[in-house]
């Protein structure tokens, strides 16, 4: 019938119901991206920001909680595009940059400080058995999640340090596997941490463990998370201290306060096959030239306030000494230590009176930690609280405790919080 019909209308009949198609499915995809859309800004998200930014201003339970400035964010906007599986410019001459300031042949920027000590790791190591030797508080040992003994198939053999401070080239010739017996993993890889829990390994111990380590034909690693503090403490070159690794992990979103990201280094040959290991681990991204230039921007910026930063701590460590509390770990970089028994005082209590302020404090336990955004008002804060804490437990009876030689830097936390 339809057939019959002039040619003309058969078209425009044709014509109308195409239209009447397309129209039920734009119909139909405005449903679904009505689904898909997401707006994470609130009306009070610059509010909320502001709140966020202050909140971190008085948080001494890790440097991991710094936050990128407006400042920074602006100078992110300026980075390249690129992807970085295959090539991005701000990334690749952030790698470059680092590897030249450390003495290294080459780079690899890194999501995370775990992932780079553990694909470091991975990298090292080629045919088990073996074993890392490394500090008993070490990151790699304690705070990966197991990570060489999954990634890599390693024995880890944790070493207490006979000084209570910081490995010795006598702890490694004690404890280093150097075997053919059939019953042990011999050691592959020593691993240091520079700085550990905010102390600093004398850099002649670093060489003479170093010359140790490589005279018998062994590999050298160095989680340098926060190398930017004993730089800037010791007034050392970064390369000076990593000249002795075969390898070093250094972290931005720490101590320098960039959003994401470390970077690993040494040879060329290493980094190639790091490479690889990334991208079979998952870590392999894209666009992240804007993370690169933050990076960037907190060398630049960032890295010059790490004097401050250690001169605010030292005022913290001296004021908790003069209330009375005992320090269990010397400022010696961002972090302090300290027992506030001998006052009367539990953790517990520190930290409730301290968030019931009318601008809270966050703290974590024992371990304080000093960042770039700490304020000279929060430091005043902590303090006045744990001296009105003291009198008070004074004025109903309690007589304060002689002190004990702190000498044991403890890991321990009263209040679970991440030790990275």
């Amino acid at each position: 019938m339809l057939g019959r019909l002039p040619l003309s209308f058969r078209l425009s009949r044709f014509s109308a119901n195409i239209l009447r198609r397309a129209m039920s499915n734009e119909s139909q995809f405005s449903s679904v991206a009505d689904q898909v859309k997401f707006d994470i800004l609130t009306e009070t998200h610059a509010l909320d920001n502001a709140t966020k930014r202050k909140e971190i201003a008085r948080t001494f339970i890790s440097d991991t909680v710094t936050v990128p400035t407006e400042e920074m964010y602006s100078y992110a906007t300026l980075a390249t595009l690129g992807d970085d599986v295959y090539f991005e410019p701000s990334t690749s001459a952030l790698e470059a940059h680092i590897a030249k300031i450390t003495g290294k042949e080459a780079g690899l920027f890194m999501p995370s400080g775990t992932a780079s000590n553990q694909i470091a790791l991975r990298t090292h190591l080629k045919q088990p058995p073996y074993s890392i030797l490394c500090d008993h508080r070490a990151h790699i040992h304690k705070y990966e999640a197991g990570g060489a003994a999954f990634h890599s198939g390693a024995a880890v053999i944790p070493v207490v340090p006979t000084n209570r401070h910081h490995l010795t080239l006598q702890d490694v010739k004690d404890n280093v596997m150097i075997t053919t017996d059939v019953h042990f993993a011999p050691t592959e890889i020593v691993a240091l941490e520079n700085s550990l829990n905010g102390t600093i390994i004398p850099q002649d111990e670093v060489i003479a463990i170093s010359d140790y380590v490589h005279s018998l034909g062994l590999k050298m690693h160095l989680d340098g998370a926060r190398i930017w503090h004993v730089a800037a403490e010791t007034q050392t070159s970064i390369k000076e201290l990593c000249d002795p690794f075969d390898s070093v992990s250094l972290c931005f979103s720490k101590g320098l306060g960039a959003p994401v990201g470390s970077c690993l280094v040494g040879t060329k040959e290493f980094i190639a096959k790091a490479r690889w290991f990334r991208k079979l681990f998952g870590g392999g991204m894209r666009q992240t030239g804007i993370l690169a230039a933050c990076a960037a921007y907190a060398l630049t910026n960032n890295f010059p306030q790490l004097p401050r930063v250690h001169a605010l701590a030292k005022k913290l460590e001296a004021g908790l000494e003069e209330i009375g509390a005992t320090i269990l770990s010397k400022a010696e970089t961002c972090m302090i230590f300290y027992d506030p028994s001998p006052l009367g005082l539990s953790y517990d209590e520190i930290a409730e009176r301290a968030s019931a302020l009318p601008e809270p404090l966050f703290l974590g336990g024992l371990r304080l930690v000093i960042h770039i955004q700490t304020t000279e008002q929060a430091v005043e804060d902590l303090l006045q609280v744990i001296r009105q804490l003291a009198e008070e437990k004074k004025a109903a009876g309690f007589m304060p405790q002689p002190k004990v030689n702190g000498s044991e830097i403890k890991d321990v936390y009263v209040r679970r919080t991440p030790k990275a």
